[in-house]
């Protein structure tokens, strides 16, 4: 009989943190890609504007990729598909909206027309190489959200991709439980599950609360003008707080890139609603009375160039924060950001404005699963083998006791890191081995060419400066001609510490003249003296190691 191929799992992002979402499935030889999302920097990714995850690992196997299919259309899960698709151009499956959002993304990276770009819709069966390819409508905070099903010779694979278990969606659109079950009943081998909120008790609030919830708001706000920061993916948000400006007679003026795009691609493919005339610009909105008015705005974590900060610290062109504004930030902070939010709340409170953004107050909810829907989802697909993924190393952990808690075996529980490869027959699962993963940094046009190199040496100039020192030397004799001449940033400020680089001057021609006693002619070793030299006279005088920078010219 032939020997079955091996069904390999390969997270190549999104296990142990937030974002960069990518998962490989390998059957034999054959590759499929589940999700390429991009994660935003941590602190101390200097300039860096966002990270992608590593596929060197697919550029290796490249003929044997037969295509990428997406789960939804945020940002964690599409974004780095302009990057990746430079480098790998397959065939990409995704729902309508997904792939809507994904070719405004493509078009301004100028690469739409050479991506072959395939729609599914929810029940839909691809074949994609040897694998049979199934999509499973599930709720989430962006309409067209599905979870895959690989169906291959040896098993099925459930990738839930983001969800949560809403039975009131905006849309109507509900989680396919009977196609899950039916799953389940046949048998599922491995099940993929998110465990974003795999530490929060109960369960996700619907989305319909919010909704509620801004009712509530506006009913009262009789005078005030509203401003509305969220995701700017969140079409379920952004859908209930227009119908809500329709019902209270309010125009919707939409502000920030990134959430005019998303309005004007969900409204052109019938993913929102919106009632004729509600939407208007911006110049008209500042022409009607306040309390005829809703702003909807990027910026709900507080990022430093999103519009709800510009409003903030009043350096937006078009909208001033006056006072008795009500604004709300229908979002809470991702991990990390929880300081930039919390500094605009303060500004806005400064400007005079009324803000509304403790998670109490019902202005958001999340559009991931809570314990209780997590166990549902394990007993209702009953998988063999069962891998938490999308959530840091924690969250994962505690994922991974729920599952134990319904009755999944610990031996087939595999809590992975991005680059393992997980290697699974009818019966048996086990981590074979590892491939390369790992972070790539985007910086305006450069992708991966700012290593942790660069990162050390932006932190060093962040922290103590940079000094350069310009000398000019005679090649025949090797005497100092010119100079030394020394330029500071960030060091300290020239016209107060005169004295003290004048005493850094002497320092370096002392050293240039050791140099030229002991016959010193390379370039490299006068460099290297000047920097010994100088660094442990400023270090002695400040306490500060600023990056030293010799520049030698010879004539």
């Amino acid at each position: 009989m032939a020997k079955e191929p091996k069904l390999s799992l390969i997270p190549l992002g999104g296990l142990g943190e937030i974002g960069k979402n990518m998962l490989a499935v390998r059957f034999g030889e054959n590759i499929l890609v589940i999700d390429c999302g991009l994660m935003f920097p941590e602190e101390g990714m200097l300039g860096i504007d966002v990270v992608i995850p590593d596929i060197t690992y697919l550029l290796e196997n490249r003929e044997y990729v037969h295509g990428i299919v997406l789960t939804h259309g945020h940002e964690d899960h599409i974004g780095a598909l302009p990057y990746v698709l430079r480098q790998l151009n397959v065939p990409v499956y995704g729902t309508k909206l997904t792939l809507g959002l994904l070719q405004g993304k493509l078009k301004e990276q100028n690469i739409a027309g050479d991506v072959e770009l395939y729609t599914v819709r929810p029940r839909d069966s691809v074949q994609i190489g040897p694998f049979k390819v199934e999509f499973i409508k599930v709720s989430h905070s962006i309409p067209d959200a599905v979870a895959i099903a690989i169906h291959t010779s040896i098993g099925t694979i459930l990738h839930t991709g983001d969800f949560k278990i809403d039975h009131t969606p905006v849309d109507g659109q509900v989680t396919d439980f009977q196609r899950l079950s039916q799953l389940g009943e046949k048998g599922v081998l491995v099940l993929l599950s998110d465990s974003t909120n795999a530490e929060r008790p109960g369960y996700t609030m619907s989305e319909r609360f919010v909704g509620n919830t801004f009712d509530e708001a506006f009913r009262q706000a009789t005078e005030e003008r509203l401003i509305i920061a969220t995701f700017a993916s969140n079409v379920h948000r952004l859908q209930q707080a227009i119908h809500t400006a329709y019902k209270y007679n309010r125009k919707v003026a939409v502000v920030g890139r990134s959430m005019v795009n998303v309005v004007s691609i969900a409204s052109e493919l019938g993913y929102i609603d919106i009632p004729e005339g509600t939407l208007i610009e911006l110049e008209e909105a500042n022409r009607l009375p306040r309390n005829q008015v809703v702003i909807l705005t990027t910026g709900s974590q507080g990022e430093p160039m999103s519009a709800l900060t510009r409003m903030a610290l009043s350096d937006h062109r078009q909208v001033e924060i006056l006072p008795g504004d009500l604004i709300i930030i229908s979002a809470t902070p991702i991990p990390g950001n929880e300081k930039l939010v919390a500094r605009i709340i303060d500004q806005l409170f400064k400007l005079g404005a009324k803000v509304i953004y403790e998670s109490v107050s019902g202005t958001h909810v999340s559009g991931h699963p809570s314990q209780e829907e997590l166990k549902l989802m394990i007993n209702l697909t009953r998988p063999r083998f069962f891998v938490p993924l999308h959530g840091e190393y924690r969250m994962m952990i505690k994922h991974a006791e729920l599952a134990r808690e319904v009755g999944v075996s610990p031996d087939n529980i595999f809590v992975a890191e991005n680059g393992q490869v997980l290697e699974f027959t009818r019966r048996s699962g086990r981590v074979a081995g590892k491939v390369t993963a790992g972070k790539v940094l985007v910086d305006g046009l450069g992708v991966g060419d700012v290593g942790n190199i660069v990162l050390r040496d932006r932190k060093l100039l962040s922290q103590d400066g940079i000094l350069i020192v310009v000398v000019t030397i005679n090649r025949e004799t090797g005497l100092v001609m010119a100079g030394p001449d020394i330029v500071s940033r960030g060091f300290v400020y020239v016209r107060e510490s005169e004295e003290l680089l004048e005493e850094a001057k002497t320092k370096v021609k002392s050293a240039l003249d050791k140099c030229n006693y002991r016959g010193l002619s390379e370039w490299s070793s006068i460099k290297a003296q000047i920097r010994d030299t100088l660094g442990r006279f400023l270090y002695e005088k400040t306490r500060r190691r600023p990056m030293i920078l010799p520049i030698i010219m010879e004539i």
